[in-house]
């Protein structure tokens, strides 16, 4: 455990507590017995939620907040050194420490533990594998970054050493987990602006992979390129998945219905287990179930299982979100931020759209819009209509260097119908306009975006 013992008397104080996985965190060590407290620079559902669950919340993040009873204090790699809490807490010798490697001490309590990593798909991923665990009457541990339906919440305390999350690769945060369980769905360029190329995030994942023991195992896409150099090395062992290519874990005899479901045929080592069906529709959601069925299977659980977890599987908040339908509308929200997720919402929209395609989008931070500008541009081939809203700054200082009118304009050079319009109330005004019965609207983004789709509804 850390340098700090963690027991009923500790007070541990989370800086920006409303965050997804660290209000998680904080509800966990909270049913422990600790005495838990934090700050956000904002109010939320979350911050809501959390003080209505006896947590103090104090938003705006102050000097004064951190007192002398504090035990340890929580952060997040947002949080820049300069910020007045983390400087208290580092004048009075309170210890810290940064999420991931509290959650990596979490995560060392459980022996079954399963930790997804990957650029696109965590949340949905490690949902599936949660269904599956539920399906089983395992009881697990679940942390995810996003509110799933069955446990209604991102958290589900349990009584088991089964446990689940989400292994994130930036600022090399998930280098501090040691699962028994290693997924990675996918390795792309993201998070450049610590990174700086593709080469180093590879070299992340594969030192991710390295932290799995000997008797653990990693499962990865067989589609990654040079699978050697990621599992160079390994002491565990490895199994690939995928719909296309040779793969220890397959699907076939895919089938899409028009209300979104999509129907397969699940393959190990060449036998056909049976057919799974999952309520959610996307190629790439396939890819991610695959995953899932791997992890579940070196977990000893049935097919059965799988089929039954999967099956109950409807999605998680802002993942391809059924929001509702007004005037023959439907309405959809989704969190793509990358261009690869963009292109994989779409192509699933594509499947069950009646009438057009119309995408709002909010770039999230200038430094991924700027680094992966010309791989946003060509994105929405599966829209007919796409509107661009104000970069979403998140924890980033503004640039000028890099504007949303710039992005609508690289688009519209690929032939698509693309218009910068920025302010929430003008988009929702050119909806209302344009929209016609039989569309379908998407706000794709992981800022708040999804205010405009429910709007849209509500008018």
């Amino acid at each position: 455990m850390s340098s700090t013992p963690i027991d009923s008397k500790t007070h541990l104080y989370f800086i920006g507590i409303g965050g997804i996985s660290m209000s998680a965190l904080a509800l966990l060590f909270q049913s422990k017995g600790c005495r838990v407290s934090g700050t956000d620079i904002r109010q939320s559902p979350m911050t809501e939620r959390l003080e209505k669950e006896g947590i103090t919340v104090h938003i705006g993040h102050s000097a004064e907040n951190i007192t002398d009873d504090v035990s340890l204090v929580v952060y997040t790699a947002a949080i820049k050194g300069d910020n007045p809490e983390l400087s208290a807490a580092r004048e009075k010798k309170i210890p810290t420490m940064d999420r991931a490697h509290l959650l990596g001490e979490v995560m060392a309590e459980y022996h079954y533990s399963v930790a997804v990593a990957g650029t696109h798909g965590k949340t949905t991923t490690s949902s599936m594998v949660s269904e599956i665990l539920l399906a089983a009457d395992t009881d697990p541990t679940i942390t995810i970054g996003g509110i799933l339906p069955t446990i209604g919440s991102n958290l589900k305390i349990g009584h088991s050493p089964y446990f689940v999350a989400e292994a994130c690769e930036y600022f090399d945060s998930f280098l501090q987990f040691k699962p028994l369980i290693g997924v990675i769905l996918n390795i792309e360029a993201d998070h450049l602006d610590y990174f700086k190329n593709l080469e180093n995030i590879r070299h992340s994942f594969h030192s991710f992979a390295c932290q799995i023991p000997a008797d653990g195992i990693l499962i990865l896409p067989a589609a990654v390129s040079h699978p050697e150099e990621i599992t160079a090395s390994l002491a565990c062992k490895w199994e690939t998945f995928g719909i296309d290519e040779p793969a220890n874990w397959q699907a076939k005899d895919i089938r899409h219905t028009s209300d979104g479901f999509s129907i397969f045929s699940l393959y190990y080592q060449g036998e056909n287990l049976g057919e799974i069906t999952l309520q959610i529709p996307g190629e790439h959601n396939i890819c991610n179930a695959l995953a899932a069925c791997a992890a579940a299977h070196f977990l000893g659980l049935s097919f059965e299982d799988m089929a039954r977890g999967l099956r109950h599987f409807h999605g998680t908040d802002r993942r391809f979100q059924k929001k509702g339908e007004t005037d023959g509308v439907l309405v959809i929200d989704d969190y793509a931020h990358h261009p690869t997720e963009i292109r994989a919402t779409l192509s699933a929209a594509k499947e069950i759209a009646q009438g057009k395609i119309w995408c709002v989008f909010q770039p999230h931070t200038y430094s991924r819009t700027k680094f992966l500008f010309d791989d946003f541009g060509n994105a929405f081939r599966d829209a007919d209509h796409i509107i661009i809203a104000d970069i979403y700054a998140a924890r980033e200082a503004k640039d000028d260097s890099i504007t949303a009118q710039m992005l609508a304009e690289r688009i519209q050079s690929t032939g698509k119908d693309a218009a910068y319009v920025g302010d929430f109330s003008q988009i929702l005004s050119h909806l209302h306009t344009h929209c016609q019965a039989g569309d379908l609207l998407l706000t794709v983004g992981a800022g708040d975006i999804y205010k405009v789709g429910e709007q849209f509804l509500k008018a």
